[in-house]
């Protein structure tokens, strides 16, 4: 059981990490300006209240806007153990696959989760418990190459064939 992180639709790569931020080299420091910008973040400090394991839940076509890796990279620094989504930007799906962040689409189901909940996702079985609430969510598991992917740590180390 984990904390959702809920946004809405939309969210931008700049909003994930903001521009502003993008001449810090080192990933973990980057990482403490995630979401920054988030109009969500007002209610609670993403980057200062973040723990490893938990979840971002978000509306539709989550990540759009640059193709930076930067975006999917300072999630998985913090912790942020899957993100699900009603959809996702392409490119933003890609890259986080490519670094091993695990990305399930859920479509409109994404409602039933909502701020405050607590979740936990088998990947394998392609099911989200929305643990609160009795719920369990039933989707299309990742496919067994990207969970590979995912299992390794990135496409370089799945390349390598450095399986965790």
């Amino acid at each position: 059981m984990s904390k959702v992180w809920r946004y809405g639709d939309h969210v931008d790569t700049d909003v994930i990490i903001p521009a502003r931020y993008l001449n810090i080299a080192d990933f973990i420091e980057l990482a403490e300006h995630a979401m920054e910008d988030a109009k969500e973040n007002l209610v609670e400090n993403f980057a200062a209240g973040v723990h490893p394991g938990d979840y971002i839940v978000a509306g539709k076509n989550f990540g759009c806007g640059s193709s930076r890796e930067h975006a999917p990279m300072v999630l998985k620094v913090k912790g942020i153990k899957c993100i699900v989504a009603d959809s996702f930007a392409r490119i933003f799906y890609r890259n986080a696959i490519n670094i091993g962040l695990p990305v399930l689409e859920i479509g409109a189901d994404v409602e039933k989760i909502q701020p405050g909940d607590t979740i936990d996702v088998d990947m394998n079985a392609g099911e989200i418990h929305i643990t609160n609430k009795n719920i369990t969510i039933k989707t299309k598991p990742l496919p067994e190459f990207i969970q590979k992917i995912a299992d390794c740590g990135g496409l370089i180390n799945y390349l390598k064939g450095e399986q965790k």
